[in-house]
Formats: structure tokens, C-alpha cells, sequence
């Protein structure tokens, strides 16, 4: 004769099941994210155009737009979160369409791509001051990795 549970009992079950599953990690997964703002430069000037992104390895890239003052705020999930700990390639997206046949660029065009931009950021914590500086010829001066607060560093 098959084993019966008295009633209600199923749904008891039911609710340990659930709460143990929560407790083992079934919610959010990934890497840890953490608040990260900073400045883009052009030749010591702000990149007033544009956009960052940093690309985290099996995760979604983080990404923000340049203002005025060249400062952006990276976001991954929910606006303004930030971006992946780890040391990640970054692009500067600052190519403005014209028309349909031109395009212009506030930043040279390796900056777009992460094969040619040579750039990357390494976020190990908070940090409200990256700072990423580009040249308008193209050309990597040499340069020891840039610390940010957090112990965020940038390094070409």
C-alpha cells in the first residue's frame, strides 16, 4: 500500500523546499557589481561625446554615456549599478552619424573596438574617479596603471 501524507502536509513540503532552494543561491547570480563613475579624456580635455563600455568576460558589458564634462556612470543591470569586479577590455564609443554615408569621429575609431583600443580597467571596488584617457592620433603613451579610489585602476 502506498505511503500516504497527512493533509496539508504537501504544502509544507512544498514551502521547505522553496526556502532551502532560496537559501542555496537560487536568486541572483554573476558576478559581484559595484557602483563605478568616472571621466574620459581626449589629449588632457573631456570627451564630451560618446559612450563607455567595459566588457566583462561571460557577463553583460557595462556601459554609460559621456556628459558634458566627459563623466559617465556605468550601468549593467539597473541604471546607474555599476560595472563587474574584475579586469575587463573597455571600448569609447564616439563616433557620431552625420548622415548615412558619414561619420564622425570625437575620438579615433580604435577606441571602438576592443581589439585595437588596448584599453582596460581593473575595479576591485567602488569608485567615483576612473579616469580614462585617450589620444587623438591613436597612439598608447606609456603609462603606469592609474589607481582609482576603490582601488579601480586603468591601464593601456
Amino acid at each position: 500500500m502506498p505511503r500516504t501524507l497527512p493533509a496539508g502536509r504537501p504544502l509544507l513540503v512544498a514551502a521547505v523546499v522553496a526556502f532551502s532552494l532560496t537559501l542555496a543561491g537560487c536568486g541572483e547570480s554573476g558576478p559581484k557589481i559595484v557602483p563605478v563613475s568616472g571621466t574620459v579624456t581626449i589629449d588632457g580635455q573631456p570627451l564630451t561625446y560618446g559612450h563607455v563600455q567595459v566588457l566583462a568576460a561571460g557577463w553583460r558589458p557595462a556601459s554609460g554615456r559621456l556628459d558634458g564634462s566627459g563623466r559617465f556612470t556605468l550601468t549593467t543591470t539597473e541604471p546607474n549599478d555599476g560595472c563587474a569586479v574584475g579586469t575587463h577590455p573597455v571600448v569609447v564609443l564616439a563616433g557620431e552619424s552625420i548622415n548615412e554615408t558619414t561619420m564622425k569621429w570625437h575620438a579615433p575609431s580604435k577606441y571602438a573596438d576592443a581589439s585595437t583600443s588596448n584599453l582596460t580597467v581593473t575595479i576591485s571596488g567602488p569608485t567615483d574617479d576612473l579616469k580614462i584617457e585617450l589620444k587623438s592620433d591613436g597612439s598608447m603613451k606609456p603609462s603606469k596603471p592609474v589607481r582609482g579610489e576603490g582601488g579601480s585602476e586603468f591601464s593601456k
